[in-house]
């Protein structure tokens, strides 16, 4: 069914055990890495065999380069999926990967430099009339930077030119609060080396984004949009399917400039083309060359499996006539995150019932580390119709327990309860408007399983196999890396 014959994950958590499930299904081999602080993580449970890479730090372990090409080799592996976060978008490593005879799930190492640089990808979307925000290709010294700004026009946000996940964005609604901005020696550092770029910031917009499929005849399709405007601290927490309160003429506008950007940057394989919508205008912001968090709520309206998708065309297959493009119903997602890792689960209860999905690599007494992204498990329910997948996730949320530990559930449960959410009339500022009204945080749920202070999982893996830094073959030096 496939032409690998053994997958390494290169990741942790949830989507290293989706990506493992989905391989198991089509018939491929699976390696699992882990650090010491995953010991006993489902996911090296899951695995057909798994390597420790390293310690509980993410940079000792996760994106330690030579260590991970090191257990692929040495565990006989023929290719690499990165999952998200990590090295999903690092072109360093997908040419690494190629190098030493495997293949990278994600498109090609230029496809990743171009769509991790911000200022170029805009320069792609302008190229191929895709609306941008007003905004610059770069900025160098702190006097281009206020004259740009007021060029420009405040509100305004200087942005890293590479990177994600809303790192490293910085806001001013007017000029002395840009000039301020300008004084932090961490941003004059950023405007010296080049690595920002200033654009104006629209306020309160619906964030909305296409999935697309892509393969390397050229032939790109999109598969579905989502609304993932309900955020917190720039970080997304309910995701749904189709974005609620978007007419046909703008869905067909967003769906065919996706199409647009990624032909135009050379894009294969599965990702996200993403824009900021107010009103009748839309802007593209950015694509994001991999398999996204939010990918379920596609999944379970068209019936594809985005990961196996993304599989088969990083091998050469073709798109084909059986791909979805769409299917009647509604979808939403919930993230629950740990607000305080560091501590171990207790009792754990997982909603059911019909149309509900939970993705999470949590089991009962397993540690949340202090060292890694805090997503505990996403909750995703289908209905035939929004009000009623509405309803289905707040029950499915109401049946869902994570003993001793905080979790975000009263702030997903507020969101859900809130008349913007349930009229669908909401936008990226909606968290922001309940908190300020009151709306409570978290929770923490008992019978609690205890803090545990240090680190954890200091002991070597029984009848694991465990790498050191040096390389298990000749040639994969750690300088190469460097």
């Amino acid at each position: 069914m496939s032409q690998f014959g053994t997958m390494l994950v290169a990741n942790r958590g949830e989507i290293a055990l989706r990506v493992i499930r989905t391989c198991r299904e089509k018939g491929i081999g699976t390696v699992a890495i882990y650090s010491r602080a995953d010991e006993g993580s489902l996911h090296v449970r899951h695995a057909d065999r798994a390597c420790c890479v390293g310690e509980a730090d993410a940079r000792d372990s996760y994106m330690n380069v030579p260590n991970i090409i090191s257990a692929a080799l040495e565990l006989g592996a023929d290719a690499v999926h990165p999952g998200y976060g990590f090295l999903a978008e690092d072109a360093r490593f997908s040419e690494i990967c190629s190098a030493h005879g495997l293949s990278f799930i994600g498109p090609s190492a230029d496809a990743l430099l171009l769509a991790g640089d911000k200022c170029r990808m805009r320069a792609v979307a302008e190229g191929c009339g895709v609306p941008v925000l007003p905004g610059t290709d770069g900025i160098t010294s702190r006097p281009e930077a206020l004259r740009k700004a007021g060029d420009i026009g405040y509100p305004l946000v200087l942005k890293p030119r590479c990177g994600g996940g809303g790192r490293g964005i910085r806001y001013a609604a007017h000029e002395d609060a840009f000039r301020g901005l300008l004084e932090e020696r961490e941003v004059r550092a950023s405007l010296e080396s080049g690595r920002s770029f200033l654009e104006h910031c629209l306020q309160r917009p619906r964030h909305i984004e296409v999935q697309v499929l892509a393969d390397r005849e050229g032939d790109t399709r999109a598969v579905g949009l989502r609304d993932c405007s309900v955020q917190r601290s720039r970080q997304k927490i309910i995701e749904e399917a189709p974005p609620p309160r978007l007419d046909r003429a703008m869905e067909a506008r967003l769906t065919r400039d996706a199409v647009r950007v990624s032909k135009a940057s050379g894009f294969s394989t599965a990702g996200t083309v993403e824009f900021l919508v107010k009103g009748n205008d839309y802007y593209f912001i950015e694509l994001n060359p991999r398999i996204q968090v939010e990918h379920t709520v596609t999944e379970v309206l068209t019936g594809l499996d985005l990961v196996w998708e993304q599989i088969r065309l990083a091998g050469g297959s073709v798109l084909g006539r059986h791909s979805p493009t769409g299917a009647p119903g509604h979808a939403i997602q919930a993230r629950i995150y740990a607000e305080r890792p560091g501590t171990m689960v207790g009792d754990l209860r997982f909603p059911g019932g019909p149309g509900v999905r939970v993705d999470t690599h949590l089991r009962r007494g397993c540690l949340i580390p202090y060292f890694y992204d805090p997503l505990l498990m996403k909750v995703i329910v289908q209905a035939p119709t929004r009000a009623g997948a509405r309803i289905r996730l707040r029950r499915a949320l109401g049946e869902t327990r994570i003993g001793g530990v905080e979790t975000n559930l009263p702030l997903l449960k507020a969101l859900l309860a809130s008349a913007a959410f349930e009229e669908g009339r909401y936008h990226t500022g909606l968290v922001e408007e309940l908190e300020e009204g009151g709306c409570p945080k978290r929770e923490a749920q008992s019978p609690a399983g205890g803090m545990v202070k240090g680190e954890v999982g200091n002991r070597a893996s029984g009848g694991r196999r465990s790498l050191t830094a040096v390389a298990a073959r000749d040639g994969i030096k750690g300088a190469q890396w460097a």
